[in-house]
């Protein structure tokens, strides 16, 4: 691990646990420095982290300000496992498989994920649980013939992280569509729930060589979430 991640995991760490409070200004970038004996390019990239994980806001004039956290930061644009987005905010998740199936995809399948009808997928369903209450139910269709060894033990962990670091997959890019849909009573009692509406987040993956590999439905509870975005106009020539 490169030394500016260990300097976000530890400010990440302490900003979490209260040590630095919301509000409350972090040590200068000098002080920084000293603390981690480390360049200012290392403490202004670990600073950067924690602004893009949304736990600071630098402000001219008077540093970096830690931000309350009253809502989980969820990435529109990027491609972000839940795994990672819970790490990177430092939240306490609990990941529980409610069903694992190897399954055919037909002509209904293949219209809503994307794959071929007639070919193989691994249909997981799981819910987050964020401080003991479930806060998403996703429902994953991954490709059998890149992951015919995904196994129920797999997806309770981090289905990304064995894609990638196991199997040596090029995660590349997705397309995302993002509702707010009214809730089922079966999602109800899975998320435990009694919201009319749920923020559902479809999402199509593929590859660095273009093939899909997952379609997914994610759907989040509205108070849990803000969904966000970084966005930069383009100035004119």
């Amino acid at each position: 691990m490169k030394k500016y991640q260990e300097i976000f995991n530890d400010l990440r760490d302490r900003i979490t646990k209260g040590h630095y409070a919301p509000d409350e200004l972090l040590p200068t970038e000098q002080n920084l420095r000293k603390i981690y004996d480390v360049s200012r390019d290392t403490v202004r990239k670990a600073l950067s982290l924690l602004t893009e994980a949304g736990l600071i806001q630098k402000i001219q004039g008077r540093g970096s300000v830690v931000i309350k956290q009253e809502q989980v930061d969820f990435p529109v644009s990027g491609l972000t496992s839940y795994q990672e987005l819970v790490e990177t905010q430092g939240l306490h998740s609990k990941t529980e498989v409610i069903s694992f199936e190897l399954l055919t995809i037909d002509s209904h399948l293949a219209l809503l994920t994307g794959f071929k009808q007639h070919s193989k997928a691994w249909k997981v369903v799981r819910t987050r649980a964020l401080d003991g209450k479930v806060a998403v139910l996703d429902t994953d269709y991954l490709s059998y013939d890149f992951a015919p060894q995904l196994s129920q033990e797999i997806a309770a962990k981090s289905i990304y992280a064995y894609l990638e670091d196991d199997l040596q997959l090029d995660i590349s890019y997705a397309q995302k569509e993002i509702t707010v849909e009214p809730s089922s009573q079966e999602e109800r009692e899975l998320m435990q729930n009694k919201d009319d509406f749920l923020v559902l987040i479809k999402s199509r993956v593929f590859l660095g060589n273009a093939q899909q590999f997952q379609y997914t439905e994610s759907r989040h509870k509205l108070d849990k979430f803000k969904f966000v975005e970084f966005a930069r106009r383009k100035h004119s020539l």
